[in-house]
């Protein structure tokens, strides 16, 4: 199972970005996404999840609003769309693949996790 992140990079604040993340190796319509996020010198932490079917979202408070998670089944791809950004959105930007999606913001339910992807937003 592989999960590639991509997209990260350097942009103003109130720019917008979209991560992507390609899973090969699984079946990728069986299993929930979420994209979790770690800034320097703190804890990874939960962003946005989103169901096996796409038909629900959720999203941490600090990005709600901004932030849009999605899927495509059809290209095993999930996405980020990032506007508005802000300085504090700062972090590495993991994508990850749960079997259960019971509890989509917990982190250790997560069977699988990508390599990460750096997006810093310049003041």
């Amino acid at each position: 199972v592989q999960l590639q992140a991509s997209g990260g990079g350097l942009v103003q604040t109130g720019d917008s970005l979209r991560l992507s993340c390609a899973a090969s190796g699984l079946t990728f319509s069986r299993y929930a996404l979420g994209w979790f996020r770690q800034a320097p010198g703190k804890e990874r932490e939960f962003v946005a999840a989103i169901s096996k079917s796409g038909g629900r979202n959720y999203y941490a408070d600090s990005v709600k609003g901004r932030f849009t998670i999605s899927r495509d089944n059809a290209k095993n791809t999930v996405y980020l769309q990032m506007n508005s950004l802000k300085p504090e959105d700062t972090a590495v930007y993991f994508c990850a693949a749960d079997t259960r999606g019971t509890y989509p913001s917990s982190e250790i339910v997560y069977d699988y996790w990508g390599q990460g992807t750096l997006v810093t937003v310049s003041s």
